[in-house]
Order: structure tokens, then sequence, then C-alpha cells
């Protein structure tokens, strides 16, 4: 993910500590831990081949990749379905390699609905993609509806009424980026009212070029993260260990369930990073999370025989 991205010689100039909670979080927050809060970590994609021999078996096709990912997370936020409606068949293929899993996957809204033209009209592609995606059955998450960075505070009926017509049985999160939502408090405020009445979600967008977006707000029990990093920097760590003391607060006073899903300028990377956060989250705050395991390393024949 672009959005948002400075280049690496700005990053120190960044101030990259989260902003307090908004007092209204408190209605999501009960003060006190619930039993088994859900917390699922992962990637935007379900393999690199630089992966194979890291946390992937060696010699792992292509076609394995997803099967071994769900070996590795527990969820994934799916940006293919962003880019195509895929089928029910399609989508029931890949629910079935996952199906031994507790795993979740969080699909992105097809763009043609969010960021092609106005959201009137569309309710026979939105049906048609909630078609697909429904196979998924009990393996699906949250909805992501991410809003294109032109959709401004002037549409925000546009969005009330498309939000309004989608079906109730499913959890949606939704990402703003114009910047005129973190200005205009009126319209972000109407628009925190509706998403809480609706009991539909607001995606906090952690990048380091667009702090605003980090805007720590609840409008259901649930927390939905998309973290843009900075492939291995420092400032990574630092970030995710902030994080860890935020997810270890929410968990504390009764937070129900943590999406939390990275983008990193080089994936290639993000077997290292996401097993830091997992390391770390499990034992801070207790949990249990699947993570990924380094490969075995092969053995030479002087190895087996010395």
């Amino acid at each position: 993910m672009e959005f948002g991205r400075v280049s690496e010689r700005l990053l120190s100039h960044i101030d990259f500590k989260l902003p307090k909670d908004p007092s209204s979080n408190n209605s999501f927050l009960i003060g006190r831990k619930i039993n088994s809060p859900r917390v699922h970590i992962g990637c935007s994609k379900w393999g690199r081949s630089e992966w194979i021999g890291k946390i992937f078996p060696y010699k792992t096709e292509e076609k394995d990749y997803l099967e071994n990912y769900a070996k590795c997370y527990n969820g994934i936020e799916l940006n293919t379905t962003h880019y195509k409606i895929h089928s029910s068949r399609t989508i029931g293929k890949w629910a079935e390699k996952t199906s031994r899993q507790n795993f979740v996957y969080c699909p992105k809204m097809f763009k043609e609905i969010t960021h092609e033209g106005s959201l009137y009209g569309k309710k026979h592609i939105t049906d048609n993609f909630i078609a697909g995606i429904a196979a998924f059955e009990e393996q699906l998450g949250p909805i992501l509806i991410q809003l294109n960075e032109s959709f401004s505070p002037k549409k925000i009926n546009e969005l009330f009424d498309y939000l309004k017509s989608l079906p109730t049985k499913y959890q949606f999160f939704v990402e703003i980026r114009h910047s005129e939502w973190f200005t205009n408090e009126a319209a972000r405020n109407e628009l925190i009212t509706f998403l809480k009445e609706n009991k539909i979600g607001l995606i906090i967008t952690d990048t380091s070029g667009r702090r605003d977006c980090l805007h720590m707000q609840l409008t259901v029990s649930k927390a939905f993260i998309r973290y843009v990093g900075n492939g291995t920097h420092s400032s990574d760590y630092t970030r995710i260990d902030e994080w860890i003391d935020r997810i270890k607060l929410w968990i504390d006073n009764g937070i129900e369930e943590i999406y939390f899903f990275m983008h990193l300028q080089d994936e290639q990377n993000f077997p290292e990073i996401s097993g830091y956060m997992i390391d770390k989250l499990n034992d801070v705050c207790g949990l249990n999370i699947r993570r990924p395991e380094p490969v075995k390393k092969k053995r030479s024949l002087f190895q087996l025989f010395f």
C-alpha cells in the first residue's frame, strides 16, 4: 500500500506516538477483560517466493501458498477481492484450503463499487460481490469498504444511503481518506454517530505520511488496523511496541475483536516483523496467537554423516 508513504530520510522527523483514545471509546471498553478476545494478525497477500525456506517449506509451489500461510497466521486482509469479483466456487475452494485452521478472511470491497463513480446505482454489483464472499461462510471476517481519497464529507448522505442498503448480517468497516473528514469536526462526528447506530466499524490507518488517519476512534467493540510499515526501518519496531501497549489496554478493558494487518514496503520481511509482534503480544497480553515458525535448515550430506 503506497497511501501515506514518505521517503526514508523523512522518517526520523515524524512523531509516531499513538494518539490517546477519544473518550467516546469508553462506550465500547467496559473496564474489564472478557474471557477470550479474538486477535487476528496478518498480511494482505498469502505468499511470496522469498518466504520459501523462511516460513514456507522448501519447494512449496505457488498453488500451496494459501494453505501454508494459514498454518502460520490466523487472518488475511484479502486485497484480491478489490480487483475482481470472484465466484462463490473460487472462494469456496480457498475456504476449503483453510477450513482446518482458526482463520478469517477480511475481503476488501470491489473497486468498481468504491472507486469508480457514485455509490448510487451499485446494488447489483454489490449483491454479486457479497454473493461471492459469502462462500467463506464461518471464515468470513469484516468486509473492508475503502473510500477513495476524493470521497469527501460533501458526499456524506451518499455514503449513509449506501451503507444502509448493505445486509446487516455481515460486519462492515469503512476506511476514510479525504483530509476533510479529519478537519471538519461536524462531519466527522456525524459519521461516527451514524456508524455507531448502525454497528459499522471505522478503520484505523497507521501510515507515515497521513497521521490524521490515526484517529483511534472505535464505533463498535472491535478494532481494524491497517498498518503501513517502512521495510526494515527501526521505526517499525518502536511503532509495533506502541501498538502492543494500546492493544493490551483495549484487551484489559473488554474489546471483543482486533484485526491488525500489515502492509510493508517489502513483504519479504513480513515473517520477521510479524513474528516479533506476535511473540510480544502473546507475552504481554497472555495470548496464544499462531505465529510463523522458521523452517528447519536443510542439512548437507557432510552434516548428516559427521
